[in-house]
């Protein structure tokens, strides 16, 4: 049985208006997630164009029109695919871009429906702008991206490219074929094949942003679960995950790696005398600082209550002490203005490492807990190592 062109079109075009529905329930839902509703209505937009493609080969004043509409239809649509996908990238969207290519597509099938009436070089004009136009989304998403959103770019991104593809390959076959008399509706494999084709892969496309979706949902949920909400840092079920990697590395390396706790100096007497609103505030300051005062691969977290760790790797206790007296002196200076008052605000810092304690968590951990105390005995805004404390 042979493939109706006209029945492709209206099937795929009630498919495009479910997955348009989709996307609009999908963004109630997708917090802070951006380009949602630029694909929604991405997909009505090709819904809708597909649809009066229904028209076309029926002898009416108003087919001209259908046809026009259809094609600025398509192409908004796929104009919305694209800055879809840089406001989902948090690019900046190429707004100007995206108008051209809808007026080019708009332009060229008025000039070919009523000023030079032509099908063939008008689907053959609008079958190479329109594959420009996947072209240039696949070239958005075939870019360097980490796991898992790399699986969902490229399946999208390679998606896009063969769209082009199939739409640049008709073009050509209708140019070759010197097809004065060709129709949409012409009896030809070229319709329905290159139709359905196409039809498959643009469904492949919003089934890909779903993906894509999907992985950028569970990367939120997974930023969360791993971040003290009060200060951003990571939590310490996130640190003791970074441990165990960094411990796998040390013992294949046999590097070494350090770690310093931080308390702030007596912080209950800041939450009894100013309130608990005033004592968010100073863990916020300190978590701030602090992580703009370590490097790019050392891992800052909560480590409970008004304690914190900072995880340093490749690093011995004598070099984490620069690192540490910078931040105890930087934190000291700083003088936060919280609810009309002027607070100075101290911390004390105990530090140690594996290069003496062996790879195990839990010693090292107790002995910077050990070398904070002695901090604490010695009159607090200071810092320790465990050495010292050790020859002491």
């Amino acid at each position: 049985m042979g493939l109706d062109v006209r029945t492709i079109m209206v099937l795929f075009a009630m498919l495009s208006i479910m997955f348009c529905g989709l996307l609009a329930l999908a963004r109630l839902h997708s917090g802070n997630i951006r380009g949602i509703w630029h694909w929604s209505a991405a997909n009505l937009c090709i819904g809708i164009g597909l649809g009066l493609a229904y028209f076309f080969s029926f002898p009416s004043p108003g087919v001209k029109f259908a046809v026009l509409s259809g094609a600025i239809l398509l192409a908004i649509g796929i104009a919305l695919q694209f800055t879809g996908i840089q406001s989902f990238k948090g690019a900046r969207i190429q707004k100007r871009l995206a108008v051209g290519f809808v007026g080019v597509i708009a332009l060229q099938t008025f000039w070919f429906e009523f000023i030079q009436p032509d099908i063939a070089w008008r689907s053959i004009v609008n079958s190479v702008v329109l594959a420009a136009g996947y072209a240039a989304c696949a070239h958005a998403l075939l870019a360097r991206v980490q796991q898992p959103l790399r699986t969902a770019y490229w399946f999208t991104g390679l998606s896009f490219a063969m769209l082009a593809g199939v739409l640049f390959i008709r073009a050509v076959v209708i140019w070759q074929s010197h097809l004065d008399n060709y129709g949409l509706y012409a009896n030809i494999p070229l319709n329905p094949s290159s139709f359905l084709a196409a039809c498959m892969l643009q469904a492949c496309v919003t089934f890909g942003f779903l993906l894509m979706l999907n992985y950028q949902l569970v990367a939120e949920i997974q930023k969360i679960a791993s971040r003290d909400i009060l200060t951003g840092a990571f939590n310490r079920r996130q640190l003791e995950e970074e441990v165990t990697r960094l411990q796998s590395r040390c013992k294949r390396t046999g590097d070494t790696f350090a770690v310093m706790l931080i308390d702030i100096d007596q912080f209950k007497f800041i939450n009894d005398n100013y309130g608990h609103p005033v004592g968010d505030e100073v863990l916020r300051n300190l978590a701030a600082i602090a992580q703009a005062s370590i490097r790019a691969e050392d891992y800052f977290a909560r480590y409970g209550g008004d304690e914190f760790c900072i995880l340093l790797p490749s690093t011995s206790a004598e070099e984490a002490l620069g690192l540490a007296e910078r931040l105890r002196q930087t934190y000291a200076t700083n003088m936060a203005r919280l609810a009309g008052l002027a607070l100075n605000s101290t911390v004390s810092i105990g530090i140690a490492d594996s290069s003496r304690l062996g790879l195990d968590f839990k010693k090292i951990i107790a002995a910077a807990d050990g070398a904070l105390y002695q901090a604490k005995q010695a009159g607090r805004n200071r810092v320790m190592t465990d050495s010292t404390n050790a020859n002491a």
